[in-house]
Parts: structure tokens; sequence; C-alpha cells
């Protein structure tokens, strides 16, 4: 278990957030919208919040904080755990914006609640709807880009989906993290022609981290 007394981040109303949002996992009977005998429509789930762990969290800080970075986007921000240590890394680099996507509206008010509590909302834009449409113009480059979406139904992944659509916008030197190793992904991030390098982490039970290289 990671020690959040070792946290990078200093700061102890985001940490106090993200310790209760970790407290209060849960996840649905059956197994969730991954598990074959439940609903994949993600509204069912509105009081399910499907978030990274605190490492990849904190890998996320840390490098958001070596990138300086000041723009990054995520699918999906389900209650805003990912976006307290985007938000809070932004915030520490001097300022800019996170861009958040998320399909729940009520999930959409509870992100906004918890960046409220953190201290952080002035660092934040979750925009509400289908990433697909949401992500499409980010307004400009971006340095990090989070993709932690939605399981599908047949066809192409949404990450596949999401990750050709932000791919163009992502900096050279950026960073994308998946958390869910959709095989159509991890085919797109790991073709060098694509413009990526990559690589997987022992965390979460494997985690994709690649690095916009062209």
């Amino acid at each position: 278990m990671t020690d959040r007394l070792h946290s990078p981040i200093q700061d102890p109303r985001v940490n106090a957030v993200i310790a209760r949002l970790q407290g209060a996992r849960q996840r649905p009977s059956g197994g969730g919208p991954r598990s074959s005998f439940n609903t994949r429509d993600p509204h069912a789930y509105a009081q399910q919040g499907f978030s990274i762990h605190p490492e990849q969290g904190e890998l996320i800080y840390l490098l958001c904080r070596g990138l300086r970075a000041t723009r990054v986007a995520e699918f999906a921000t389900s209650v805003g755990m990912s976006t307290l240590y985007f938000a809070a890394a932004i915030r520490d680099n001097g300022g800019g914006t996170v861009i958040g996507s998320e399909i729940v509206p009520a999930k959409v008010e509870a992100a906004k609640r918890n960046l409220a509590e953190a201290g952080l909302a002035d660092y934040a834009e979750i925009r509400e709807g289908d990433a697909r449409k949401t992500l499409r113009d980010l307004g400009g480059p971006v340095d990090f880009v989070l993709i932690d979406g939605w399981p599908g139904e047949g066809g192409p992944s949404l990450a596949r989906e999401v990750i050709e659509i932000v791919a163009p916008q992502l900096l050279v030197g950026g960073y994308v993290m998946n958390d869910n190793a959709e095989p159509d992904y991890l085919a797109y991030i790991r073709d060098p022609s694509n413009g990526f390098v990559s690589m997987t982490l022992p965390l979460k039970g494997g985690t994709e981290l690649s690095l916009k290289v062209k």
C-alpha cells in the first residue's frame, strides 16, 4: 500500500479529498460494466466512481510537474479523482487548465464539488457529453492526456477512438496514460508510425505510459 504521508502533493486539502474518495471506492456487484452479465450503460453507474488509483495519480502529478504542464486533458473524469492530481500539478506549475470529459451529469457535479472542496475549481473545465465530441477541439495543444474510458460493446473501443482524436493535439514530448489496456488502443499506441514510444507499468494491473516523439 502506498504511504500517503509520502505523496508528492503537499496540500492537505487536496490530500484530504483524495483520501475520502479512495476510502469510499466501491465496485458494483457482479463486476460492473466490464462484466458480460451487467449493463454497459454509464448512466446506470452514476453512484460509482470508476477512477485511477493514487499511485497512478501521483505519477501523473510528477510527470506534469516535470513537463511544466499547463494544459492537459482526460477521458473520463468520473468523480474527479484524476482531475485532482492534474489540477494540483497545473496549479503548482503556475496555472493552466485540465479539460475533462464525463458523460454522466451526476458525476460531472460530483467532480466539480470535489475540486471545489480541494480548492482546485479554477484549474478544471469539465465538459459534459461524449468524449468523441467534447475532446475533438481542445482549444490548442496539450501536454498530457489520460485515457481511462468506458468499455464499449463491439467495434473499436472508446479508448481507440479517443486517442485518434486527441493524439494530433498532444505536443511532441507529451505523455499519454491509459488505464485499461484495450487491445486496439495498444495496437495504435505501440505502432511507431503513429509517433509514440510506449511501455507498460506495473500499476493497477498494467498501466500503459506513452511518449509522443513525432
